[in-house]
């Protein structure tokens, strides 16, 4: 197959890309008191000088009490925004672009039981696995969210990133709102359709964008799972799915970022589009695809322990060039290998470095 859709630009608004490479975003839990340090910096940098085309950094969570579920996730307001500027000077001076992704955890717990902030934002007080994870948040918790978010767009503009990524997907808050099996509300926040449901990430999308103005360009994360509901749906349907996409591109979102497990799934029978094909037919927006790209296994049995190694992308190279979507996301492989893009670039896909959980440990 041919890799020269794979390195062909790409340009939206003020964003121009050398390749159709994205770096997934990955949480690394490396920013000692959320603020991301040198090491964090060079972690990017690496990345940058081997040519990722666009890098969206780890989750950075915004301004609210309890906006992450580990004490070491970066923050993207007060003094990790110092840090964060560092990171970016760092990654320009190599040429590349980077994004952060504003994050809120919402009522999803993290892996330490001891690090347990509160009160949690949910819409309904309902975790993704059904119990109960404290009060609904009220009409003021939700104004003051969703003006959180949009100040974390408006300062990651001024420091110097190059777009931002807002994370609706995997069960945390923005998802949690899309989700009919975590939003339960009645008010003018829940509903009984997909549609009315979209109306806080609308929000949010709208803030981002009025801090960011007409030319940034805003990603959203979306997925139809949730950790660790594999099988949930937001859109069961692709008229669903159009009911869903349709309100956050009218808000101002310019580019989807649809999560999969593994990017070769069709996202409904009778057609082998994924999700981000899909996503791209309905509303014609340009499209991110991402899941197991480039390693065998997915990223659940990797990050429970199964090695994964260096994997053909000949399909993936065949749905780009067919138009099923613009960009690519790679996730554990760039997390595993920073010359990954350099190496499939030059035909070198089998050297590339295989995947083992035991690389969570360091910022390779």
């Amino acid at each position: 197959m041919s890799l020269n859709t794979l390195f062909s630009p790409f340009t939206l608004k003020n964003l121009t890309l050398q390749n159709r490479i994205v770096m997934a975003p990955m949480t690394r839990n490396f920013s000692p008191g959320g603020v991301p340090n040198q090491a964090v910096a060079d972690y990017y940098e690496r990345r940058a000088e081997n040519n990722v085309g666009l890098i969206l950094t780890e989750g950075t969570v915004i301004e609210r009490p309890a906006s992450k579920n580990e004490a070491n996730i970066p923050n993207i307001y007060g003094e990790a925004l110092d840090g964060w500027a560092r990171v970016v000077e760092a990654v320009h001076a190599k040429g590349g672009k980077i994004a952060p992704q504003i994050w809120h955890t919402g009522a999803a717990f993290g892996n330490n039981p001891d690090y347990r902030p509160t009160p949690m934002d949910s819409p309904s007080g309902i975790g993704v696995n059904g119990g109960t994870v404290g009060a609904p948040m009220s009409e003021a918790d939700i104004a003051d969210a969703i003006a959180a978010f949009g100040r974390a767009a408006g300062d990651a503009k001024r420091i110097g990133f190059d777009a931002i990524e807002l994370h609706g997907a995997h069960g945390y808050l923005i998802d949690e709102f899309f989700w009919d099996g975590t939003n339960k509300r009645s008010d003018k926040w829940g509903g009984a359709t997909v549609g009315e449901r979209t109306r806080f990430a609308v929000e949010v999308v709208k803030a981002a964008r009025a801090a960011v103005g007409p030319d940034f360009p805003v990603i959203i994360r979306l997925s139809q799972f949730k950790s660790p509901v594999y099988d949930a749906k937001v859109a069961k349907t692709p008229d669903e799915m159009e009911e869903w996409l349709t309100p956050l591109l009218d808000a101002g979102v310019d580019i989807l970022h649809c999560s999969q497990r593994r990017f070769w799934e069709p996202e409904f029978e009778g057609s082998d589009l994924n999700f981000a094909g899909w996503a791209k037919k309905i509303t014609g927006a340009p499209t991110i695809t991402v899941g197991s790209v480039g390693l065998s296994g997915e990223f659940i049995a990797a990050f429970g322990g199964e090695v994964s190694q260096p994997a053909s992308i000949d399909g993936l190279l065949k749905r780009l060039d067919a138009g099923e979507f613009d960009l690519v996301a790679v996730g554990r492989a760039l997390l595993a290998d920073p010359e990954w893009v350099e190496k499939i670039r030059a035909g070198r896909g089998t050297e590339a470095k295989g995947f083992e959980r035991a690389l969570l440990g360091s910022l390779v």
